[in-house]
């Protein structure tokens, strides 16, 4: 490759092109393609790189613990699931596009983790930008960010994700302010982005958790406006269980 080439490609960003530059000349050459064949084949190509590297770059920002998707979700070990609902919000895009909160309930080990992550790869997969975040840890960054007064700019950060993923809401009971900002943030994604939350908590335990009759009310009524409920209290635990015995020796 000239190099004057090189450093143009380098220029234009077009990393694919310049190291694929000489096999292209060599199918060129085989294959004898239009000129406009030929440049379409090469634009092609590199819209289908970059399309690919920020699909990367979206998970990689996203945080995701670990990659599930729902092709690979047991629902035959969970017939309880309505798998019929799951599937048609799924293929739809119908939790992106109505801007809807998903809420899984359930105990441990059920799958609620995975399923919500599934709905949150497959958002990104369609050039969505998502987050996954325990709620622990969300409550933190937001009690955080008071000290420095930078809780309105971190508010409005996390509320221009697109799909957002709250996992375990219910463990830690939350102080007065922390609730405050917790529904100063589900306030501004409301019927703008998407939001899915994991609890083992429905609806009636969740004044256990925002200590404040009023802000518990206001946070479920926003929440529930706009709602798909996934309910997988009768599903089973999908963690494989191994107990190892000790035996004591002068027995």
């Amino acid at each position: 490759m000239d190099e004057s080439i090189r450093t143009d490609l380098k220029y234009l960003g077009l990393k694919n092109l310049e190291q694929c530059w000489d096999d292209v000349l060599k199918q060129a050459q085989k294959q004898k393609p239009s000129y406009q064949r030929l440049l379409h084949d090469i634009i092609r190509q590199e819209c289908t790189v970059k399309t690919e590297t920020q699909r990367l770059n979206r998970i990689k920002n996203a945080r995701i613990p670990e990659m599930l998707v729902m092709e690979t979700f047991p629902f035959a070990r969970q017939p309880k699931l309505k798998k019929k609902l799951v599937l048609q919000v799924y293929d739809s895009l119908q939790y992106i596009n109505e801007n809807q909160v998903l809420l899984l309930v359930g105990p441990t080990g059920c799958g609620k983790t995975g399923l919500a992550t599934s709905f949150l790869v497959h958002a990104i997969n369609n050039n969505q930008r998502g987050l996954f975040i325990d709620f622990k840890q969300l409550m933190v960054k937001l009690y955080q960010s008071c000290a420095d007064n930078s809780s309105t700019k971190m508010i409005k950060n996390l509320t221009n994700i697109d799909c957002m993923l709250i996992d375990e809401f219910g463990y830690t009971p939350l102080e007065q302010q922390q609730a405050g900002l917790f529904f100063d943030l589900i306030k501004a994604r409301h019927k703008n982005r998407c939001t899915i939350i994991t609890s083992q908590l429905g609806f009636d335990k969740w004044s256990g958790v925002i200590n404040n009759q009023h802000l518990n009310a206001a946070i479920i009524d926003r929440i529930t406006e706009n709602c798909v409920v996934f309910n997988m209290n009768r599903c089973v635990s999908l963690r494989n269980k191994k107990i190892i015995h000790g035996t004591d020796e002068n027995t």
